[in-house]
């Protein structure tokens, strides 16, 4: 097996400090102090997959594209190649997927976010060559992701064949203004994997009831800090409380005032108090409770609170199971069982976290 490995260093830095993406924000993301994500998430996958297969042959391109978390692993990577310039862009992952073709890679894995897999998806187009990537973007719309690193280390190590699968992203722009239109930007061969998540869809159904149930709580425990997640779902538990959230990202709320608006996670944890409660809807199509679209809602924030998990009876019509995937593969373990999922105003279904 020859894998051509592939990270995109600033993937998903600008969530954790409420940027939405970090497609033209590296500069602010690291002025709000953020730290990148994403070359831990490929240490977890590299390490996975020295545990599966130790003996695959990895082609790399160089730092900080991956070859020194290749190395970490204990592979001795052939290095194709470097960035043309200190900030790593597009054009240097269009140069290595064209590399790693020309060396005849079985796989190329690589770590990012949507935006990431069109480029991976772009420099593959015309070839076999299938690819798989390891989530590390804020938003993951993406059908060619595993759920976690672990699970792309698996799938790499043991997939036989391939499908077709689809490539989506969105405009960040328009993201940040809350408008969520994913666009197909290319299908690609992907390894056949139960490891593998499903695209994002859009759609639902009505949440009126369980929005007024949702919001009659919060009213009935004032001293209670209400960390309110992103989606249409939590957004209208905002509306009967008053106010015009932001649908993409986390608000704060505590005896009948907002307290933070469009949080990070750093001012999510100073506005907690000594009784917590996260209110957050799962992923439609994907089922993703944590990990996806919400990365404010960091494991630190997550250890303080209490968490509602929140969605219409249609979503989870679609949803066989719920997901975690929250960097920190502790508390992910802690989160997995059984979970009561409030889909109406006293109603409530079981749905088990994997």
């Amino acid at each position: 097996m020859r894998i051509g490995f592939l990270l995109n260093p600033i993937a998903g830095m600008g969530g954790r400090v409420g940027l939405k993406g970090t497609d033209g924000k590296v500069a602010e993301a690291r002025a709000r102090g953020a730290d990148p994500r994403a070359p831990d998430r490929a240490r977890r996958a590299l390490d996975a997959l020295a545990e599966r297969a130790p003996d695959a042959d990895l082609v790399a391109w160089g730092d900080p594209m991956g070859a020194s978390e290749v190395r970490a692993a204990g592979f001795d990577p052939e290095v194709l190649g470097t960035p043309a310039g200190e900030e790593t862009t597009s054009d240097d992952t269009g140069r290595a997927v064209a590399a790693f073709r020309e060396a005849g890679v079985d796989l190329v894995l690589f770590v990012g976010g949507d935006g990431t897999a069109a480029d991976v998806a772009e420099g593959l187009a015309g070839s076999d060559t299938p690819m798989l990537g390891v989530p590390a973007g804020v938003k993951v719309y993406s059908s060619v992701f595993a759920v976690s690193p672990e699970d792309a280390a698996y799938a790499a190590a043991t997939f036989e064949r391939t499908e077709r699968r689809e490539v989506m992203d969105i405009d960040e722009d328009d993201y940040r203004e809350g408008e969520v239109n994913p666009e197909l930007r290319a299908v690609a061969h992907v390894p056949v994997a139960e490891q593998l998540q499903s695209g994002k869809q859009i759609g639902g159904g009505t949440v009126e009831s369980l929005a007024e149930g949702v919001a009659e709580d919060v009213r009935a425990r004032p001293e209670t800090t209400w960390v309110l997640g992103p989606g249409s779902t939590v957004g209208e538990v905002k509306e009967r409380l008053g106010f015009e959230g932001s649908p993409i990202g986390v608000d704060v709320f505590r005896d009948g005032e907002v307290v933070e608006l469009d949080a990070t996670e750093a001012e999510i944890l100073d506005a907690l108090g000594e009784d917590n409660v996260i209110v957050v809807t799962p992923i439609g199509g994907q089922g993703f409770v944590f990990g996806r679209g919400n990365p404010q809602l960091s494991p630190a924030v997550i250890r303080e609170c209490d968490v509602e998990v929140v969605a219409s009876r249609d979503k989870l019509d679609d949803l066989r199971v719920l997901r975690v995937d929250t960097d920190d593969p502790d508390l992910d373990e802690a989160l997995r069982g059984w979970e009561k999922v409030r889909v109406g105003r006293f109603e409530r279904r079981m749905m088990k976290i994997v």
